[in-house]
Order: structure tokens, then C-alpha cells, then sequence
């Protein structure tokens, strides 16, 4: 072979090498990304939700979720039991407990009953019974709906957080949260669509994973932004001295060309994510300052929640909710983290209490007097309750049984919805698991549980999983 055919063999493998290695590259691309559960066809950046048209008439727009971190005793805020009071001290029928999952207590010998710890009184006009500890979601007994025989699998607080958020023992699946923010789209230009806030007090601090938020196997626009309770709400949310919106958003344009064309050769939706959130952080530069500045809410509306401006309690999260909840955000987390009473229950439980009955109740009050309670479902529960048997001066963890609310959103005021048994250790009466939870707010949401699919590794995934979930119609108005 002479020097000039090698020469245009060289060219021609040359040629063909640089031809081919994008797209060799955009097919092992493409294969990761499938493997990893990406659909082909992924949203486009600016489209609404998933679900285009919703499967029903959306009774609500929005969730504001008040998860009481730690496992809040249902038998000392929700669920009054006089038979477990009068069998204080004495010995739990073990008919009842033998062969039953116990966390701590698993091993005792003898297992004593703990009669409730407070009293408890009929509020409202409906008469409901709530615990004298939480005396404000008293005061709005006529708006909620409290669950009473509500399940779940896992008795451990990380893994039970798991189970409640994403529908399964298995982390990395995406949270429920995830699953609305993709199923309905955001509501807002300018501010995250699933925004998660936390606070503590009155008790043991349980860490929450920030995997609680995480999008899964979704695109990872999809997953929850946490936002500081006090200090810069997002990290980097200032712009470095010396630069001006007008220069950072020529460089978040600069950028994102750059983006595009490269997601015009491989076309990931993490690009169109990386893409989106370019977008969204400039945008949040101007309107999450606003967000937070809350110097122009009346001094009404301070009293009303017990806030005060940046000391990242509760009360200042509650009233952040509601004014995320106006401009548009989908789903909304608020973690108070205390709720783990070991020991001491009788004044944990009030000592915790005091930290949220105020503000919890108002929240309800501020968006019914807006008018926004109506297309707003707000859920107040823990991860799981707490044990009718005594450990010390406390209880232990219990899955078996327990209770939470709901307020708004399609959800009947005023009722009660399940029983546990005597002792409050067994639901017995509508059964209530996570799962049916999950199907309920979906159903609330215009979502049919069983055609909200998301093709991964070949299967099609739900918030509700393979097991059956049923709607809990007798609670929807």
C-alpha cells in the first residue's frame, strides 16, 4: 500500500471515528439513561404535568404536608382510649401483643399499660375528641378529618419515613411529593414546585435523610428543595460581590446555550433539568427574598401563628407555607422534629405540642379566611404512633394503629374515620395503610393511583405500588 492510500485510509478512519463518536456516545448514553428508568420521551422543559388531562375534576391544588417527626403518641393527641385508663399499670393482655412487632420493648417480660397521659374534651360543634395538650386543632375540630386506624410497615424512624413519603421500604424510590410535582407540574414560574422546610423542639431530635425529598428514579427536577429555616433560605442565593443580575443573567445564558447544544447530541433530561434549574436558581434570585420578607404580613397574622420574623421556628414555617402555597407551589413539607417521647411522655407530648397546636391550626384559619382551604388538602401526622404498654415513663414505637388529620383540599370537616381497639393498639375499624393514603390525596389531586405510571428498568412504577390501595371515599365531600 503506497503512502498516499494510507494517508486517505488514515482520513477516511479518522473521519469516520469523529462521525461516529457522538452518536457512539449518545447510544451508551441513552442505554445508561434507560437503565436508569429515563423514558425516551421525557417532558418537555416547559410542559405542565404528566397527567394532561387529569383522570378526575381536581378537588385540590395543593398539599401542605405537617409531618410531626419522631412518632407523636395517638393516645395522648388523637385517640382517647378510658378502658387503657383503666387498666393503667396493670399487665397488656398478651393476647394482644404476642407475637407482634415491638421495637425496645420486645424483650420485657412483662409488658404494663400506660393509660393516656391528658385528658381529653369534645371540641367543636362536631364534638370531636382531641387531647386537652392541643387545645388550637381543638379550635378547628369542625375543619378536620381525623384518621384514626391508620398503618404502616416499618417501626424504625428513617425506614418509617421512607415507607411514608415514597410508598415502599426501598430507599432511592422518589417521594410522594416527586410524584405530584411530575404527575401535575409546578404551579409557580419563580419558586420551586416541591419546597421542604424543617424545625425542632420539645423533644429528641430524629435527623431527617434529605432522601425523604429526593426525587428516585424521576428526573431530578422533580425532586424536593429544603429550604433554611433561618440565615439565606437557599445556599448561594446572593449574588457574589461585584456581580449584578444584569451580568449573572448574562452568564446563566451563556451557560445554558452551552446546555442546549449539548443536549441537542444526547438529549438527557438531566440536561433539561440542569437546564430548568439554571432558570429557576436566576428566577429565585429575585423571588425567594421576597418570599421571605414577611415585614409586610399584619401584626394580626404574627399573633395568629405565634411567628417571628427568621427564628425558624414552627410558626414562622407554617405561615411560610401559606405564602408558598399562594404563589404556587405544589407540594409543601414542613418537618417538626421532637415528637420521640421514650420517656416522659405526659410532658414531652405537651412541651412538643406547644411548638405546633398554635401555629397548626392557624394555618387552617388563614387559608379558609382566603379562601384557599377549599383547593388546599393539609395533612398533620407523624411517621408512625406510639405504644399503649409503658416504657419507663414513655412509649415505645408502634405501627399497629395510629392516628393523623386532614383539613380542606375535597375532605369532609368534622368527622372521624377509622377506630383502633380498646387499648389503641390495633386498627380494627377501616383499616388505613399508606398506601391508602397515598391513592386519597392522589385522588384529591385529579390522579387515579392506578394509571400514574412511570416506566423504570421495564416496569411501571406507582406511589401506591403492587399492592392493593383503596380511596377513602366516606372522608371526600
Amino acid at each position: 500500500m503506497n503512502l498516499y492510500q494510507q494517508s486517505i485510509n488514515q482520513l477516511n478512519r479518522r473521519s469516520f471515528l469523529n462521525g461516529v463518536s457522538v452518536g457512539v456516545g449518545s447510544l451508551a448514553l441513552t442505554s445508561l439513561l434507560e437503565a436508569r428508568g429515563f423514558a425516551k420521551e421525557a417532558l418537555p422543559l416547559k410542559s405542565g404535568g404528566a397527567v394532561n388531562p387529569l383522570h378526575f375534576a381536581p378537588k385540590a391544588k395543593r398539599v401542605i404536608h405537617l409531618c410531626m417527626a419522631g412518632g407523636p403518641s395517638h393516645l395522648e393527641t388523637l385517640d382517647y382510649k378510658p378502658k387503657l385508663a383503666e387498666m393503667n399499670g396493670k399487665p397488656m393482655p398478651k393476647s394482644i401483643t404476642d407475637g407482634q412487632p415491638i421495637a425496645q420493648l420486645q424483650n420485657n417480660k412483662q409488658l404494663k399499660c400506660l393509660g393516656p397521659q391528658h385528658e381529653f374534651e369534645k371540641y367543636g360543634k362536631s364534638g370531636q375528641l382531641i387531647s386537652k395538650a392541643l387545645p388550637q386543632i381543638g379550635s378547628i375540630a369542625d375543619d378536620i378529618c381525623i384518621v384514626r386506624s391508620m398503618t404502616t410497615q416499618q417501626i424504625n424512624h428513617d425506614p418509617a419515613h421512607t415507607f411514608m413519603n415514597t410508598g415502599t421500604q426501598i430507599s432511592g424510590r422518589p417521594s410522594m411529593g416527586s410524584w405530584v410535582l411530575y404527575g401535575l407540574g409546578n404551579g409557580s414560574d419563580n419558586l420551586p414546585g416541591y419546597v421542604v422546610l424543617s424545625s425542632s423542639g420539645g423533644g429528641q431530635d430524629q435527623p431527617i435523610a434529605s432522601r425523604q425529598w429526593h426525587s428516585g428514579f424521576l428526573p431530578s427536577r422533580y425532586q424536593g428543595v429544603h429550604f433554611h429555616s433561618t440565615g439565606d433560605p437557599v445556599l448561594y442565593i446572593s449574588n457574589p460581590k461585584g456581580v449584578n443580575q444584569k451580568g449573572q443573567g448574562e452568564v446563566i445564558s451563556a451557560i445554558n446555550a452551552i446546555n442546549k447544544i449539548r443536549n441537542k447530541t444526547v438529549v438527557d433530561p438531566e440536561i433539561e433539568t440542569r437546564i430548568s434549574q439554571y432558570e429557576m436558581a436566576f428566577r429565585m434570585q429575585a423571588s425567594v427574598p421576597e418570599l421571605i420578607d414577611t415585614s409586610k404580613e399584619p401584626k394580626h397574622i404574627f399573633d395568629l401563628y405565634g411567628a417571628k420574623p427568621g427564628d425558624g421556628s414552627f410558626a414562622s414555617n407554617c405561615l411560610l407555607a401559606r405564602r408558598l402555597a399562594e404563589r404556587g407551589t405544589r407540594f409543601i413539607q414542613l418537618y417538626h422534629r421532637g415528637w420521640d417521647h421514650h420517656g416522659g411522655v405526659k410532658n414531652g407530648v405537651l412541651t412538643t405540642a406547644k411548638h405546633v397546636d398554635k401555629a397548626s391550626a392557624a394555618l387552617v384559619k388563614d387559608l379558609k379566611d382566603r379562601g384557599m382551604l377549599e383547593d388546599t388538602l393539609v395533612i398533620w401526622g407523624g411517621e408512625f404512633g406510639r405504644t399503649p404498654m409503658a416504657q419507663g415513663s414513655g412509649r415505645d414505637h408502634h405501627i399497629k394503629g395510629f392516628s393523623f388529620w386532614m383539613a380542606g383540599g375535597g375532605v369532609k370537616g368534622g368527622i372521624s374515620y377509622g377506630n383502633t381497639d380498646d387499648f389503641g393498639y390495633n386498627a380494627v375499624e377501616d383499616v388505613v395503610t399508606v398506601h391508602d393514603f397515598h391513592a386519597t390525596m392522589l385522588k384529591l389531586l385529579g390522579i387515579h393511583h392506578e394509571k400514574f405510571t412511570y416506566k423504570f428498568q421495564g416496569l411501571d412504577f406507582r406511589l401506591t405500588g403492587v399492592e392493593e390501595a383503596h380511596v377513602l371515599n366516606k372522608i371526600l365531600a
